[in-house]
């Protein structure tokens, strides 16, 4: 289950540094650079999530002969556009893969076109979504990996979608939520940094939602509150439509035997340093034939930067792990 592969140098071995460079605007010039060829050929893409859903995703294809379709999923608050979306994009499509990348409902500027606020039970539109990309592409045999939050979809999505018609061959989750609760626990008791820092990017997307239906929502009430979880309550219990949180977190949780009935070949890299994701989590995971489990000592929240390039590791993880199934 553990794994020493990734040895960063010294300056680079704290958590913080490696989670908090991994998103930073320096890391977003190595991004834009790498990503030039990804994003010259990327097509947008209004995709059908069911029910009058849409959602965006961002398709670049390869000019000639395609070694399969790589989807990306990005983590909360992030979009199509975040550094680990475009480093990861722009290294599969180096290696052949045509690359799609999938905003979340209120993710990436997309506030506009959907009434009901983004949550993270959403599963439905989402498959619903890859099932209208695999028809476009026409690829019935397709990778999927997710970070964070986007890796505990890419999750579901592979536990729920093939029996929905999704041709997943194998699926990759970066530092997954596992337990939301126990996730917004190691936030509450941590650096505070974190939770400030996802709380800031949470007001300005519901601000932003709240101007667009502005007959809709009253953030008021939520504004004042302290705290992810009390805030999460507010929203749960008013807008998501559940009658507590715990049934909310529950919703969305893969924590216990959920990843039992896998079927897809499954690999989730971890980082026993964490401070978002308790290493507790993933060592109480089912033991499954099919799920791999790498947990590194070292690699933050979604970082594993090798050095001071702030490449990461957890792409060569990736495609790797998609080279193998393909």
């Amino acid at each position: 289950m553990s794994e020493d592969a990734f040895n960063p140098p010294p300056g680079l071995r704290s958590p913080h540094i490696q989670s908090l460079l991994a998103s930073s605007k320096i890391r977003g010039l190595l991004a834009d650079r790498r990503s030039r060829a990804l994003a010259a050929v990327e097509q947008e893409w209004v995709l059908d999530g069911g029910e009058g859903i849409r959602l965006i995703g961002l398709y670049s294809p390869q000019p000639g002969t395609r070694r399969g379709v790589a989807v990306l999923l990005h983590g909360w608050e992030g979009s199509v556009r975040s550094n680990y979306m475009l480093l990861t994009g722009a290294r599969l499509y180096a290696a052949g893969y045509d690359v799609f990348r999938l905003n979340f409902r209120d993710h990436g500027d997309t506030h506009h076109l959907n009434k009901g606020i983004f949550h993270s039970c959403r599963i439905n539109e989402v498959i619903h979504a890859l099932g209208d990309m695999q028809d476009r592409t026409g690829c019935a045999d397709w990778h999927i990996a997710g970070f964070s939050l986007g890796g505990n979809f890419a999750l579901r999505v592979a536990l729920l979608g093939p029996e929905r018609g999704l041709g997943i061959c194998n699926a990759v989750a970066v530092c997954p939520v596992i337990d939301p609760s126990r996730a917004i626990a190691a936030m509450e008791n941590g650096p505070r940094l974190y939770e400030r820092y996802y709380n800031r990017k949470w007001t300005r997307s519901l601000l932003k939602k709240r101007t667009v239906f502005p007959d809709d929502y009253d953030y008021d009430g939520w504004l004042v509150l302290d705290g992810m979880r009390e805030k999460t309550r507010f929203l749960a219990t008013r807008y998501y439509g559940f009658s507590t949180v715990e049934d909310y977190f529950e919703g969305y949780s893969i924590a216990g035997d959920r990843l039992a009935a896998l079927t897809v070949p499954a690999s989730i890299l971890a980082a026993a340093d964490d401070p978002v994701i308790p290493i507790s989590d993933f060592e109480a995971l089912p033991r499954h034939p099919g799920l791999e489990i790498t947990v590194t000592s070292m690699g933050g929240h979604c970082g594993y930067l090798r050095g001071w390039s702030l490449e990461s590791w957890a792409e060569e993880y990736i495609l790797h792990r998609f080279n193998t199934a393909a």
